[in-house]
């Protein structure tokens, strides 16, 4: 049976709270990507051994987004966060002690499991926040998400420089545990929005929400081709900074993140557009700012002012096309959120996985160029989908008002 609450009143505190919490809980994912050199040498690992700490993380954090994150239209929202966010810590505690890679890898794969925390808060906020205040809301809280996933790479890449590895999880391990706490005290109880419905059939209602809603399939596809162009850019950027003529350490490299920073703090205002009923001129926005980015990213190779330019436009179309895509699929069934939530960012994980498979592979093949050609197809791609895409009553989200 389906309830219908009233939302709870949704501060401006606890926006920002939730948007922190967001970039925190998403950063466990990300620590090992900078470090898998020094955790090798610690450990006693070769190459492709590191290499499958990250393929670890990967994996759970897809496995969570299909099957954990569903689990917010069955549960209480608040209780689900904090234990899912005490269970992150608990994999991040267990990744900080590990003394070889086995232990390693249950650590990761239980923190990146968790980590998708982050995508049952932002349709909590969603449900929370006034109709009119919903993409501003979203706005907030997905730059929160990209901010920590960005900055991650830093806070790994200092803390390491300062002390070592496991430092970085130690940290990381005692504030989320402080965070679920803090969670558990400031989120307030909200019905479930699918209380009654089995597991499994929850878990089977996504592929009908797919074959139900064209406003999810299209923008499923958008955010698989925006995440492959995005995930083309960072994967391979550590190869062309690490080389010739730039040689930066791994820490200057993890500072790119902070221009990109500055790319999904301006994306916030994005989701003011929707709330404003003019979220197809956001998308549009997105789409268009993350193609022409890759025109100055194609010559960074040559110029580190023109590759900054390029961090800055990508993960501001990116973003904005992302906050696009959410504020779009939220105004479908407002009693379906964590499924449709569920289905879009499995599509968007998935492409960004295989962006990441291309960049290297291009990479490794044609270099730079190859990259951005890739890149700029993956986003010249999504105008296409955008362009192409259904149109009518029946392919329209509904009103907000």
């Amino acid at each position: 049976m389906t309830t219908h609450a009233a939302p709870p009143s949704l501060s401006p505190g606890l926006v920002w709270l939730m948007s922190i919490a967001t970039g925190l809980t998403v950063a466990a994912n990300y620590y090992a990507q900078p470090l898998l050199h020094v955790i090798a040498d610690d450990l006693g690992l070769s190459v492709p051994e590191a290499g499958s700490i990250v393929t670890a993380a990967q994996v759970s954090y897809a496995v969570g987004l299909f099957l954990l994150v569903p689990l917010g239209d069955l549960l209480d929202r608040r209780n689900l966060i904090f234990v899912m966010t005490l269970l992150a810590a608990g994999g991040l505690c267990a990744s900080a002690l590990a003394g070889n890679l086995p232990v390693l890898l249950a650590g990761t794969t239980v923190a990146g499991l968790f980590s998708v925390v982050a995508q049952v808060l932002v349709p909590f906020g969603a449900t929370l926040a006034a109709p009119n205040e919903r993409g501003k809301v979203v706005g907030t809280l997905m730059s929160g998400l990209l901010l920590g996933i960005l900055l991650a790479r830093t806070f790994a890449g200092l803390v390491a420089a300062l002390g070592n590895w496991r430092l970085v999880y130690g940290i990381a391990a005692i504030l989320m545990a402080a965070l679920a706490f803090i969670l558990r005290r400031s989120l307030p109880h909200h019905p479930a929005q699918a209380a009654g419905m089995a597991y499994p059939r929850l878990i089977a209602s996504i592929a009908a929400l797919f074959a139900q809603e064209p406003v999810l399939r299209t923008r499923a596809v958008l955010g698989a081709l925006t995440f492959a162009s995005f995930a083309m850019f960072w994967t391979s950027l550590a190869f062309l900074l690490s080389a010739p003529p730039f040689g930066y350490s791994t820490f200057t490299i993890g500072l790119f993140g902070l221009a990109g920073a500055a790319g999904a703090l301006a994306a916030a205002r994005v989701g003011r557009l929707a709330d404003r009923g003019k979220g197809e001129t956001a998308t549009r926005f997105g789409l268009a700012v993350l193609l022409v980015s890759w025109l100055p990213i194609a010559f960074g190779q040559y110029s580190v002012a023109l590759l900054l330019l390029g961090v800055i436009l990508m993960d501001l179309g990116a973003q904005a096309a992302h906050i696009s895509n959410q504020n779009a699929i939220y105004r479908i069934r407002p009693e379906a959120r964590g499924r449709l939530t569920a289905a879009y960012m499995t599509s968007y994980f998935i492409g960004g996985s295989l962006g990441s498979l291309a960049s290297a592979w291009l990479y490794a093949h044609a270099g730079w160029h190859g990259v951005s050609i890739g890149g700029a197809v993956a986003a010249l791609a999504s105008v296409a989908a955008w362009t192409m895409r259904p149109r009518g009553p029946a392919a329209a989200a509904p009103s907000t008002h």
